[in-house]
């Protein structure tokens, strides 16, 4: 298993935010199969520079998203995804992402709808 993680001190985003993210995009890619340990909260921790409870955030938001699973003394391992559930998942990924991209771009009033779309469609076909 190959878990790419990185995190910025820098980029405004919550680091256990990033966190969340990035393995949240690979386990709905598939990059990380069902059933894989990921690294301890410790270890995790240690690698990113991050404190403990950074980590420990991190996977409890990912458990509470049915992403991973939390085994008392064993470990968090990636879930077994019920298809149903996991498009769902990423149904409401991309509305918060969606919601993000609206909120950013109407106040400013530079951007119409119209070029949104054209973006997106640009961004979908590459």
């Amino acid at each position: 298993m190959e878990l790419r993680v990185l995190v910025s001190q820098t980029s405004g985003v919550p680091l256990y935010e990033q966190i969340v993210e990035q393995l949240r995009q690979q386990i709905l890619a598939g990059e990380l199969e069902a059933g894989a340990a990921l690294p301890s909260l410790r270890a995790l921790a240690a690698e990113l520079r991050v404190s403990l409870i950074t980590t420990t955030r991190a996977y409890n938001e990912l458990a509470a998203e049915g992403l991973i699973v939390n085994v008392p003394a064993r470990g968090s391992f990636v879930a077994e995804l019920d298809p149903d559930r996991a498009r769902q998942g990423a149904l409401n990924h991309a509305r918060d992402g969606l919601r993000q991209l609206v909120a950013r771009a109407r106040p400013t009033g530079l951007v119409s709808l119209e070029e949104l779309t054209r973006m997106l469609k640009e961004e979908w076909e590459r």
